[in-house]
């Protein structure tokens, strides 16, 4: 096995098997400034705007990712207001406070972008990026006010690790509202905000990204189950030694890789 930190060790000897010697393994890129990793960050938001365009994820002007900046973590990117994710460049990203006011760019910021997303990363100092939109799969689940049942080996990484919001009162626009998702949250990788949609956060967009597009359609597996007939559930020994197996943020590091290769060879000037 080449020498590979033991987390990424681990996930790649149940994901694959031993590695023969000088194998080539992706790894989460290292920085030698704050620029640069700020340029990263924003190539990786791009990306994953484009990767929601193209699984339909978008809604009018509803949805949003955002990721923190490395050098001023208390603010983040975000797309800019009305833009098609299916258009969004780096260059199109706009920066914003938790007060909503734009430090970067020229473009207007969604109101509730900045009132959920700020709450979220003020309460998560380890959530680096949050991803939300109004999907067809995740908004019909979100109606039912219940969680993901482990009826798939893909739905497992949401097994106890997520969070229901069940208050909506109409679109977020006051600060208190973007606490209570906060709260809903907590310390999971994902809310289902009731009669409204999902929210997922990670350690890097790649990882907010995957688990979004997994949990959208792990809804629409739950979705398609019930109403064929009765689920059966795994067992929650099975169900929480999976979620250990898939649903760490390396693993949804990795996961996000063919996502990442496919958007980035058939959408370069998102790099613009």
């Amino acid at each position: 096995m080449p020498d590979l930190p033991p987390e990424i060790a681990a996930l790649l000897s149940v994901a694959i098997g031993p590695l023969p010697e000088g194998a080539v393994v992706p790894l989460p890129p290292t920085f030698d400034s704050v620029a640069e990793e700020r340029q990263h960050r924003k190539e990786q938001l791009a990306a994953g705007f484009r990767i929601f365009g193209r699984f339909g994820f978008s809604e009018g002007v509803a949805g949003h990712i955002t990721v923190r900046d490395p050098g001023d973590p208390d603010t983040f990117w975000v797309n800019p207001f009305g833009m098609s994710f299916s258009r969004i460049k780096a260059s199109d990203l706009i920066r914003v406070d938790h007060e909503g006011q734009v430090l970067d760019g020229v473009r207007p910021v969604n109101r509730a972008a900045f009132v959920i997303h700020a709450q979220v990363h003020s309460a998560r100092p380890d959530a680096i990026a949050a991803a939300h939109s109004h999907s067809l799969h995740g908004k019909a689940f979100s109606s039912l006010g219940v969680p993901l049942d482990p009826i798939t080996q893909d739905a497992c990484a949401f097994f106890e690790d997520h969070g229901i919001y069940d208050d909506y009162r109409g679109v977020v626009n006051e600060r208190e509202e973007g606490e209570r998702v906060a709260k809903a949250l907590g310390s999971y990788k994902a809310v289902v905000l009731k009669n409204h949609g999902l929210l997922t956060v990670g350690q890097s967009v790649a990882e907010a990204v995957w688990w979004f597009v997994t949990m959208e359609r792990s809804c629409q597996a739950q979705l398609l189950a019930m109403a064929a007939g009765t689920p059966q559930l795994i067992d929650r020994e099975t169900a929480l030694l999976t979620r250990g197996q898939i649903g760490s943020p390396i693993a949804g590091w990795f996961q996000a890789r063919p996502l990442w290769e496919q958007i980035t060879a058939s959408d370069p000037d998102l790099f613009d």
